[in-house]
């Protein structure tokens, strides 16, 4: 056997490609369970804005109490639903990219280990740091998106308390 062809075969059959293409699946599992979970945000923004719908609705045909005020609120946590649903869709192709690059590493890896160089080792490793850049803003979009959640729930709360307190007035 040639010495190229003999190191070729260690590679092969050494656990080096299995322990290298771990990693990257190991990332690409961490991404679909965060694709798993954007797309439960994104959701929940869906069903929170069909709520805010019929309560538009409701005060169009005067079938609830203060509209005014209402119609104010409801202005209010639109836009922040609108801002959430952006910033969800940023994470998801985001996520979905990193899960792409994270794949065309650990096939890059193998594909290096079979039929590449030294020289073109570089390839999966670039590919990996990119995918996990995409991550990484994926990450910081989902952190921002949790403050607008946080600022739509104060929202609510307060108008809450605000009707509560108009309901108190009238009972006086």
């Amino acid at each position: 056997m040639v010495g190229h062809e003999k190191e070729l075969l260690e590679a092969l059959g050494s656990a080096q490609i299995l322990t290298s293409m771990i990693t990257p699946a190991v990332l690409i599992s961490a991404c679909g369970t965060l694709i798993f979970s954007t797309s439960a945000r994104l959701g929940r923004i869906f069903d929170r804005v069909n709520v805010m719908k019929s309560e538009v609705e409701a005060i169009i045909t005067g079938n609830i109490s203060h509209p005014e005020e209402r119609m104010e609120h409801l202005h209010g946590q639109i836009e922040l639903q609108r801002r959430r649903a952006m910033l969800v869709h940023k994470a998801m192709v985001s996520l979905y990219t990193a899960t792409l690059l994270f794949v065309a590493s650990s096939l890059a890896i193998a594909v290096t280990v079979a039929y590449g160089s030294a020289e073109q080792a570089w390839i999966p490793t670039v590919l990996a740091l990119s995918g996990g850049l995409f991550l990484f803003a994926a990450s910081a979009a989902l952190l921002y998106e949790s403050r607008f959640n946080l600022r739509f729930v104060h929202r609510s709360i307060d108008f809450i308390e605000f009707l509560q307190n108009k309901a108190e007035k009238q009972d006086k």
